[in-house]
């Protein structure tokens, strides 16, 4: 997904809400972002960077089935794609991102 904000590709993600498990932040996060509704199947290895403040972040990432929705544009994305492995790791904006994609794509082939 394209956020214009940071003009960057990248996958969905964002802060947990209170009271909230990261297995309900993953899924209200890609419906927030992408306006799918999903069903997280598995976890991958999670990631951690810092912030352009100064902070740490670890994210915690699921691969999950689409299970209805339909992108619509919004304020923090304005376009998706859905590629193929080689175009994906072409178009994500960050390496961390490619690991991820990679050890997905050894998971299910």
């Amino acid at each position: 997904m394209h956020r214009p904000s940071y003009d960057d590709w990248s996958f969905p993600k964002g802060k947990r809400d209170e009271g909230e498990t990261d297995y309900e932040c993953a899924i209200r996060e890609t419906l927030e972002e992408t306006g799918y509704e999903v069903d997280p199947v598995g976890e991958l290895s999670e990631t951690s960077y810092k912030l352009a403040s100064g902070k740490d972040k670890t994210v915690r990432f699921w691969y999950s089935e689409v299970n209805g929705g339909k992108f619509k544009k919004n304020s923090e994305v304005d376009e998706i794609k859905w590629l193929d492995v080689d175009s994906a790791r072409e178009e994500l904006s960050y390496d961390r991102d490619k690991e991820l994609l990679d050890e997905f794509f050894a998971l299910v082939n």
